[in-house]
Parts: structure tokens; C-alpha cells; sequence
């Protein structure tokens, strides 16, 4: 089933985790290691740069009350782009379907909180998947019977990993980031934007692996979770060059933001040039779910009849999955 993407929408919170304040933390990092291990910049986070400068966040809870920006603030925010690039209200949305790395409630759904934030009354449900949250979100919809759906669906990933973050551990400090992505998309309303295809799949053997508990902090086993990545990227991507490469069209590639270093070895593996290969991480850092997404949002205005863009993520679960846009004339 085609699903159409109407509009798309970012936000990222003003706040920035640059590398000399990492250093300024006594560490053990500066800003060479960590260019040279991730190639990451800067990175915005929700949380006051006070607070972690003077906690380095060794509790977690507290440090949802010193967020300054909620989930469902920061979905408004980036659903209020979206709704405005499709050209349509809030109230012509029929579904709201939300996801997060690292919730703001157990209960009620993030999805709830997001709706009420935007006066949506409609039904509201969340789809979790880590770091592939959105590519959860728009499989489902390719699942779905079209004619039990609204005509406008409202997606939404709202990341705060830096809430979960031990800043007295270098290893996971560099990384993070926080941003949240917002998505119009229908079943039954043409676009230009269409998704003519997607996959998911998951290992849960690597559950383990990577791991935000409840109460506590991000924690992964960095070196093979970043060998897997690549392999299931690398995989990912030389699946759609081979069925969707065209001629007469321009693909391009946006890969999971996890870091700069890894990005470029997929790029290497797979052939893809320079100019097709698109990537915010390095002023972000890796912002989870909302990663990929944001990389199209926030070139929305540039892309052109004629692009196919390839999204590959991979995530907690362990888990892996791919889209592809196609921009042109509605189908």
C-alpha cells in the first residue's frame, strides 16, 4: 500500500553540548578524540548546560524535571512545521501515532500527550522502537487497510536521550543529542512525496545490547553494536540500490545518525558519492529516532522531482529497517 508523505518537521532545542564543554568537564575527552572516534561537533540538548555541569546528570529522574522542554512541547513544535508544509490544521488530523527512546510517561501514552498539546481529539497510540521508531511507524502504515484509516495520520518521535546520559562516562557523553521529528501522512490523499517501500525486521537476541532502563542510564556494548549497525546498513542500502537504482533518477542516502565515523565507512561499502550522501549528525549528534527524519526536514526545501532518498536505521532490539521517498508528481 502507498503511503503519502505530506509534510515533514523538525525541532531542536537551543541548548548546545559543544566539545570544548565536554572537555571543560574533566573527562577525559577532547575535542581531537572525539572528531577522530565520531566526528561530532556539537550536539542540543533539553536539559540546562548548568545542570549538567553541575550534576554530570548522576540521577536520571531529576533530570526530567529540570527538562525544559517536554515531549509533548517539542512534538507541538515539530508537528506545527509539518502541518504548515502540508497545508492543513490540526484539526484535520485523525490519528496521532508517537514514539521515544526515553519516554516522558509510561502512562498515558506519548501520543496522548502530544494530541492534547495540539487540541487533537482523536485517537492517539504509541509505537516504540528506539532508534527506529519512525520506520516502525511508517511500516505499520503500509500494513494497514487504507480504508479504515483517517486521511491524515500525524507521526511523531520526540528524543531526549541526553536525559539518560551518565556525563561522567565519555563514551556515551560525545554521542547524544536531542531533536524530534513530526510527519503528515495519509493512505488516501495524493502527494508528491510517496513511500513505495520499506522493510523492518529484528534480532531480539541482542535485546541486551543497548538498554535505557526506566530509572537509570543509557548503556550499550559500543563495539559490536556499531559492527552490527554497519553490517545491517551496509546490507540495507545495497538492497534498495539494487531494486530501486534508476537512470533517470537521483538516489540519494540519509543512514541512522549514530556518528559521523560510521556513516562514512556505509558510504564506502556502498559506493554512495559525496554529493548523495546527506548527514546532520556532526552539529546534532545522534539524536535516536529522530535522526534520520530530521536530515529530510531540514532540507525539505531542496529536494526535487526526480530524488529517490534511502533511509536506513538501525536501533536498539536489535533492530534494522529501511524506506524509500520518492519525490515527483503525485501517483
Amino acid at each position: 500500500m502507498t503511503v503519502f508523505l505530506h509534510g515533514l518537521g523538525h525541532f531542536h532545542p537551543e541548548n548546545e553540548i559543544t566539545n570544548a564543554f565536554l572537555a571543560d568537564l574533566d573527562i577525559g575527552t577532547t575535542e581531537p578524540w572525539i572528531l577522530e572516534r565520531v566526528g561530532i561537533r556539537c550536539r542540543r540538548t533539553t536539559l540546562p548546560l548548568d545542570y549538567i555541569r553541575t550534576t554530570r546528570n548522576r540521577d536520571p529522574r531529576a533530570a526530567q524535571e529540570a527538562t525544559l522542554y517536554t515531549h509533548a512541547e517539542a512534538g507541538r513544535r515539530a508537528a506545527a512545521m509539518a502541518l504548515a508544509r502540508a497545508g492543513i490544521g490540526a484539526g484535520d488530523v485523525g490519528m496521532v501515532i508517537a514514539g521515544s527512546s526515553v519516554m516522558d510517561t509510561a502512562t498515558p501514552a506519548e501520543a496522548c500527550n502530544v494530541a492534547r498539546a495540539l487540541g487533537i481529539e482523536a485517537p492517539a497510540l504509541d509505537v516504540n522502537s528506539a532508534c527506529t521508531s519512525f520506520f516502525a511507524q511508517l511500516h505499520l502504515m503500509t500494513l494497514m487497510r487504507a480504508e479504515a484509516l483517517p486521511a491524515f495520520v500525524l507521526l511523531v518521535v520526540s528524543e531526549a536521550v541526553t536525559r539518560a546520559v551518565d556525563y561522567t562516562d565519555r563514551a556515551s557523553a560525545v554521542l547524544w543529542g536531542d531533536a524530534t521529528i513530526a510527519a503528515v501522512v495519509s493512505t488516501a490523499v495524493p502527494a508528491p512525496v510517496r513511500i513505495v517501500a520499506s522493510t523492518f525486521a529484528s534480532s531480539p537476541e541482542g535485546a541486551g545490547r543497548v538498554v535505557v532502563p526506566r530509572t537509570g542510564h543509557f548503556r550499550q556494548d559500543g563495539r559490536v553494536v556499531q559492527m552490527f549497525a554497519i553490517k545491517k546498513t551496509v546490507e540495507t542500502v545495497a538492497r534498495f540500490q539494487r531494486a530501486w537504482r534508476a537512470a533517470d533518477r537521483r538516489l540519494h542516502f540519509i543512514g541512522h545518525q549514530a556518528n559521523l565515523r560510521m556513516l562514512e565507512a556505509v558510504c564506502r561499502e556502498c559506493d554512495v558519492p559525496d554529493d548523495r550522501h546527506h548527514a546532520n549528525v556532526e552539529w546534532y549528534g545522534n539524536t535516536a529516532g529522530a535522526g534520520a527524519p530530521s536530515v529530510i526536514s531540514m532540507r525539505w526545501d531542496d529536494w526535487a522531482a526526480g530524488d529517490d532518498v534511502l533511509m536506513a536505521g538501525v536501533g536498539a532490539g536489535l533492530t534494522w529497517s529501511g524506506c524509500l521517498l520518492r519525490f515527483g508528481s503525485p501517483a
